[in-house]
C-alpha cells in the first residue's frame, strides 16, 4: 500500500499543503514545534480519524477556522482510492469526523477503517513499555480495528455494555430489578467479552514472533523479549466463573471488575518487566520492534505492507540500532520526522523541511 499524493488545509498549525510522497522513504525534518508530528497526525487520520494522540475536533481544527480537511490518494495494488475526510466544529456545515471515498459519502470516518493502513510510532508510544495497561490494550484495539473492520463495532457493543451495567451497580437500591438487568448485562458482557479477549489474544500471540525477532535483531542478540497476556480472571477462570465470583466485589466497588476492559499484556526482556528494568533506549527498541511486527502482520492479513509513520524514530539509540532501523525502512513506504536529516543522506528518501507549519522540499 502506497500514499501517492496528500494535502491539508486548516488542520493544526499546518499552512494548507499539497505534496508527492516518496515511493519509499519520505524525510520531514525542522526544529521541534514546526508541525513535522501534526503531519504525521494528518496522514494517520486517513485510516479511520482516529488521532494517535487522542485529539478532540478542537485540537485538530486551526485556529481560526471552521473545519479541517484532508485529501489523500491511495494506491493499493488493487485500484486506486481518493479518501477526503473532513474535521469540523460544532455549529460549522460538517461537523464531527466524516469521510468520503471516491466521492462517496461514508459519513463517519470510522466507516472507512481498513481502506487505507498505516502503523505509527510516536514517543508517546513508550507508554506501551512503562504506562497503564489501557496503552496496551488501545494498542491491540487499534490494529485489530484496521485489520477486521466488524472488531469496532464489537468493542462499541461491549463498552456500551459495561457503561451500562456500571451505572446500575452505582444506582443499585434506587432501582427496581436489578437483579434480572444484571444477569441481562453480564449474559451481554459474557458474548461479547470472550469474543473481544479470544480476538487480541490471538493477535497477540501472531505478533509476539516477528516482535521478538525484532528485538533479537536490534539488539544483536544480547537480549530476548517476551509478550504474555493477562486476562483479569485468575489463572485456569473463564469470564463467566470470574464474573460469577466478583458479584459482592462489584457491587462494593460500583463498577464491572472482570472482563477485557481490564486485561493487560506484559513486556519482558531477558524474564525481567521492561517498565521496571529496561532502560529509554531499550523500551524505545521494544516499542519499534512491537511496531515493526504489527506492520508484518497486517501485511500477512491484508496481503498489503501497510504505510509506516515514524515520529523522532532515531533518537537515544545507538549507532547500531540506527542502521539496523533504517535497513528495516527499505523496500517500505515509510514516513520519518528528524531535527537533522544526516542519518537520511545516503538513503534514497525525499527530504522535505517544515517550518512553522510550512513544508517545502530540501
Amino acid at each position: 500500500m502506497k500514499l501517492t499524493g496528500f494535502s491539508a488545509a486548516g488542520f493544526r498549525n499546518l499552512e494548507p499543503l499539497e505534496f508527492t510522497p516518496g515511493a519509499a522513504l519520505t524525510v520531514i525534518c525542522g526544529r521541534n514545534g514546526q508541525g513535522k508530528t501534526n503531519l504525521l497526525e494528518a496522514i494517520w487520520l486517513l485510516t479511520g480519524g482516529k488521532s494517535f494522540r487522542g485529539a478532540k475536533d478542537a485540537e485538530l481544527v486551526g485556529r481560526g477556522k471552521e473545519f479541517a480537511v484532508l485529501e489523500g490518494d491511495v494506491d493499493d495494488e488493487e485500484r486506486p482510492q481518493h479518501i477526503q475526510l473532513t474535521v469540523g466544529l460544532p455549529g460549522s456545515g460538517r461537523p464531527g469526523r466524516t469521510a468520503r471515498v471516491n466521492g462517496v459519502d461514508m459519513g463517519r470516518a470510522g466507516a472507512i477503517a481498513g481502506t487505507f493502513t498505516a502503523v505509527v510510532f510516536e514517543p508517546g508510544h513508550l507508554s506501551l513499555v512503562k504506562g497503564s495497561p489501557s496503552g496496551r490494550r488501545n494498542f491491540l484495539d487499534a490494529a485489530l480495528c484496521q485489520l477486521y473492520p466488524g472488531y469496532l463495532g464489537l468493542m462499541r457493543r461491549y463498552l456500551r455494555v459495561v457503561t451500562q451495567k456500571n451505572a446500575l451497580l452505582k444506582a443499585w437500591n434506587r432501582t427496581a430489578g436489578a437483579g434480572e438487568m444484571r444477569q441481562i448485562f453480564d449474559e451481554q458482557l459474557l458474548t461479547l467479552g470472550e469474543e473481544i479477549g479470544r480476538r487480541r489474544q490471538e493477535y497477540l500471540t501472531a505478533l509476539s514472533g516477528p516482535a521478538c525477532r525484532c528485538y533479537e535483531e536490534i539488539s544483536g542478540g544480547s537480549e530476548a523479549l517476551t509478550l504474555a497476556y493477562r486476562p483479569s480472571t485468575q489463572p485456569g477462570e473463564s469470564l463467566a466463573q470470574a464474573l460469577e465470583r466478583l458479584r459482592a466485589a462489584e457491587l462494593r466497588a460500583g463498577c464491572c471488575l472482570a472482563g477485557p476492559h481490564r486485561d493487560d499484556f506484559e513486556v519482558l526482556l531477558n524474564g525481567q518487566p521492561a517498565r521496571v528494568f529496561g532502560s529509554q533506549g531499550q523500551q524505545r527498541s521494544v516499542v519499534l520492534s512491537l511496531k515493526l511486527a504489527e506492520a508484518e502482520q497486517a501485511r500477512q492479513v491484508t496481503g498489503r505492507h501497510p504505510v509506516m509513520l515514524l515520529d523522532d524514530v532515531l533518537s537515544e539509540l545507538d549507532a547500531g540500532r540506527q542502521s539496523y532501523l533504517l535497513t528495516r525502512m527499505e523496500g517500505k513506504q515509510t514516513f520519518v520526522t528528524a531535527c537533522e536529516s544526516a542519518a537520511f543522506l545516503r538513503t534514497d528518501g525525499v527530504i522535505y523541511t517544515m517550518e512553522a507549519g510550512r513544508l517545502s522540499r530540501a
